[in-house]
């Protein structure tokens, strides 16, 4: 099966990339962000999912990011929700529901996230999403499982990749003080 991996971040994608092919699967890195602020930390991480896509030798696309459209149909309204709250959620959505989109522009079989490797997302929030988007073609699968978050540290540090501290948009910062410039 084809499948297109929404890649949140390089060293999440690491054992997600492995996982599915263990399973058989060839995989496509799908690199669909708009949620992450400044623009140069998209672009760092940017660098690192191409290191990473280079290292596995796996194809990479690349979702040409529209961080206001994110802003509207993402966060509007949403801006105090803690982490793991509405707002995810809805950033959750608006990720997949590209990665689908362009799934299904390529003609692939199916798609799933990285986004569930990491113990700070609800996989069966982004089960939900991803079921409602297309029951039919979504991959649920938590990567997190059988050490698959300790793997992908181990897989960062070996290949050398950048690791943030930060989910991403500039809502997910822990107190003012630390608000990127934008």
């Amino acid at each position: 099966m084809n499948v297109l991996l929404h890649t949140c971040c390089a060293p999440c994608a690491s054992h997600c990339v492995l996982a599915l092919q263990a399973l058989g699967h060839d995989v496509t890195l799908f690199y669909a962000n708009a949620n992450i602020a400044p623009h140069e930390e998209f672009l760092k991480r940017l660098d690192a999912v191409r290191l990473l896509a280079e290292r596995l030798s796996v194809p990479l696309l690349i979702d040409e990011p529209d961080h206001n459209a994110w802003l509207r149909e993402a966060a509007n309204g949403f801006e105090t929700e803690p982490e793991r709250g509405a707002r995810c959620a809805r950033c959750f959505r608006y990720s997949l529901c590209r990665t689908r989109a362009a799934m299904a522009a390529r003609g692939l079989d199916a798609f799933t996230t990285t986004l569930t490797v990491s113990p700070h997302k609800h996989a069966p929030t982004l089960f939900q999403v991803g079921r409602d988007l297309d029951a039919t073609r979504f991959l649920a699968i938590d990567f997190k499982k059988r050490d698959g978050f300790k793997h992908s540290l181990q897989l960062a540090e070996a290949f050398g990749l950048y690791r943030q501290s930060y989910c991403g948009c500039e809502f997910s910062y822990r107190n003012e003080n630390s608000v990127p410039k934008l």
